[in-house]
């Protein structure tokens, strides 16, 4: 490739976040795809959030825990993460060496976004005596300023390793944190931060589908706020609403988080009914939109031409993968790994 459509390639990058190139129609992106695993020895990581055709072409499918810790483990020479760009940074932090691209490098994150780096760190200054715990939907600056990372997952683990009377500052999700504290009896400060997707959930919406479906047991991820989650069944993980789903015996669930984990319900359990839930607008969908910004054409662009990529300065990367490690070495002695 030459010089020209090299830089020709990294503006249209910088500017629209992925590679807008035209693709023959008749090509089966499928076996494309996997032909060029097989050609750069490369992995696609896909959270259980993105389009039902990116689950299926994936090599691994998680909630942010599995992600990383797959991350950690692969022997690839490129990783594919099929995500949001926080986690194709932890992908990175956790493996300098490798090169990780990412299909859309503007695939963000609200609750991210909800937590710049600058201001946290004047927030954290004002209290000394704390100690940070950030849940794992942060940005890379944010993971250095964190003493641990934790995810929905292992939150609860994480939070009790730390004696009852430490005091912490939990980041950046309000209402994972909230729950967190309830579970364990804690009196965190919580960072005010959320997701959009599970702010956005209508308790008079559930409440109406309820009474349609009597029988239906609603489950909710702990980023969803505090009156969805007093009603909610059942409250998990990703991994533990899918879990869930697939060993209980009831047959019919309301599912309050991000409609792409459905596909993956419906796959480990055809026999079962799953109904998203409502959300406080006029669409009928909770879908991320910025999960959503990685399709199956950007998946194969970004393999053949091996961007964008994530890249990221040596020192912070050093300093945010010391959060991760102690999440990790948490996490395994809590039985977790």
């Amino acid at each position: 490739m030459d010089k020209e459509m090299l830089i020709a390639q990294k503006n249209e990058v910088e500017e629209k976040g992925f590679l807008d190139l035209d693709i023959d129609p008749s090509l089966d992106l499928f076996a494309e795809i996997e032909r060029l695993k097989k050609e750069k020895n490369a992995i696609i990581l896909a959270h259980l959030y993105q389009e039902p055709d990116i689950q299926d072409i994936a090599d691994y499918i998680g909630d942010s825990l599995g992600l990383a810790q797959k991350a950690a483990q692969t022997d690839a020479d490129m990783i594919v993460f099929a995500g949001v760009h926080f986690m194709a940074e932890t992908a990175k932090i956790l493996n300098p060496t490798k090169k990780v691209v990412i299909p859309d490098f503007k695939a963000g994150c609200s609750l991210s976004e909800s937590c710049p780096p600058p201001l946290f760190k004047k927030f954290r200054e004002q209290h000394p005596d704390h100690i940070v715990i950030s849940y794992i939907n942060c940005s890379a600056g944010i993971k250095a300023l964190t003493d641990v990372i934790c995810t929905s997952s292992n939150a609860k683990a994480i939070v009790e390793s730390f004696p009852r009377d430490q005091k912490i500052i939990f980041a950046p999700d309000k209402n994972l944190g909230a729950w967190i504290n309830k579970e364990t009896g804690r009196d965190m400060l919580l960072w005010n931060g959320a997701c959009m997707v599970h702010e956005i959930f209508s308790l008079e919406k559930i409440t109406r589908l309820q009474v349609r479906h009597p029988n239906a047991k609603l489950i909710s991820h702990p980023e969803c706020e505090d009156p969805i989650l007093r009603i909610s069944d059942f409250v998990g993980s990703t991994t533990q609403l899918l879990a869930y789903t697939k060993q209980t015996p009831h047959k019919e669930f309301i599912v309050a988080t991000e409609a792409g984990i459905l596909h993956q319900m419906m796959k480990q359990a055809p026999d079962k009914t799953f109904i998203p839930a409502p959300p406080d607008n006029s669409c009928a969908c909770n879908d991320c939109p910025h999960m959503k910004r990685n399709t199956l054409e950007k998946v194969y662009l970004c393999m053949q031409y091996e961007q964008p990529e994530i890249l990221m300065d040596e020192a912070l990367r050093l300093q945010a993968k010391k959060s991760l490690d102690r999440m990790l070495e948490i996490s395994e002695q809590a039985g977790l790994i």
